[in-house]
């Protein structure tokens, strides 16, 4: 069992490297929609996105695969997964 199970993760989007593709929002829609500038951005539990450079959302667990699909799967490789408790990168192009 992963020591990142059950930890608490935050997701962000890199908007200068965002393609637009929209692919994490097909994958997780509750967590990324495009915006009117055509880029994603991530949802807070109040469903109001974040655009401020570097907002954080909380990766809810039910949705936690979608949501590494998402990293997985964007051409932008923009979508950062991290630890709360530490910051440290688990999923994404800082992943270790």
């Amino acid at each position: 069992m992963s020591d990142a199970v059950g930890e608490a993760l935050e997701v962000w989007i890199d908007q200068d490297l965002c393609t637009g593709d929209g692919i994490c929002a097909q994958y997780a829609p509750e967590v990324f929609e495009l915006d009117i500038d055509g880029l994603a951005y991530v949802k807070g539990d109040d469903d109001e996105l974040r655009t401020e450079a570097g907002a954080t959302a909380p990766v809810p667990l039910p949705l936690l695969n979608d949501v590494v699909d998402s990293v997985k799967e964007c051409p932008g490789e923009c979508i950062h997964v991290r630890r709360v408790s530490d910051g440290a990168e688990v999923y994404g192009p800082g992943a270790e």
